[in-house]
């Protein structure tokens, strides 16, 4: 069956996107060799060009790789699953910490702890690495906290966290109760391009996460994940408000 051109991106860009969705989602399994240029190339109405453009792009994201005499396999490679808790975000080799200061409120910062846009709080932004051999830029992290709350605290030290931000929220009397996320995914700013090292037009995955104690807002993070390494997983309890009839 031919695969009709969705008018708007390019054609490579359309055949990466439908085999980086076979890959992701298993049907095509680590191992098994890629349609041959030959079926591709039928398939979208392309030429060996834009065939091998697609493959490239797949190729820099590390979920194929070409074998002499065995066409091109898919790779055993696939999005790290993060369990949505209140812990450090991401399994991760090193951490470096960029930058701690005070910053003007972002907007949703701001909405989150019920003050003016632009008012101070503390920021604490880091990288962490992906937890393998290559040590890949995985994931960036700015933690915002109410200067009443942070000023000449251990949060405002130059330094990383033994036990996290859970830990020294819980040790300055705010031990965090609950959290809500919002997760959304874009295009890469100029910033997140470079600093996650992208391989590509890849989105990234946005979680904001507000953590509570009791009724106060004492922590809002903006966690930006490179598209194409996470995936988030929720267990969501059954109750009477989410019971499917």
């Amino acid at each position: 069956m031919t695969v009709p051109d969705d008018g708007l991106r390019s054609r490579q860009r359309q055949l990466a996107g439908d085999l980086r969705a076979l890959i992701l989602s298993g049907d095509l399994a680590p191992g098994q060799r890629l349609p041959s240029t030959a079926e591709l190339r039928e398939r979208y109405g392309v030429n060996n060009m834009t065939v091998t453009r697609a493959v490239a792009l797949l190729k820099a994201e590390g979920l194929v790789e070409g074998h002499r005499g065995k066409s091109v396999l898919v790779t055993g490679r696939r999005p790290a699953t993060i369990r949505a808790a209140h812990q450090p975000p991401v399994r991760t080799r090193t951490t470096r910490l960029l930058e701690v200061g005070e910053t003007p409120a972002p907007a949703q910062v701001a909405d989150a702890f019920a003050i003016a846009p632009n008012d101070p709080v503390l920021v604490r932004y880091q990288l962490a690495l992906a937890d393998d051999e290559d040590d890949e830029p995985a994931e960036l992290v700015w933690n915002y906290y109410p200067t009443d709350l942070a000023r000449g605290t251990r949060l405002a030290e130059p330094h990383l966290l033994p036990g996290g931000s859970p830990a020294v929220l819980a040790a300055l009397g705010h031990p965090v109760q609950h959290a809500v996320d919002h997760v959304s995914v874009r295009p890469a700013t100029v910033a997140e391009f470079v600093a996650l090292a992208l391989p590509g037009d890849v989105p990234v995955l946005r979680q904001f996460r507000v953590a509570y104690s009791e009724e106060r807002a004492v922590e809002a993070t903006v966690m930006i994940k490179s598209g194409q390494r996470f995936e988030i997983r929720y267990e969501v309890p059954l109750t009477d408000e989410n019971e499917r009839p």
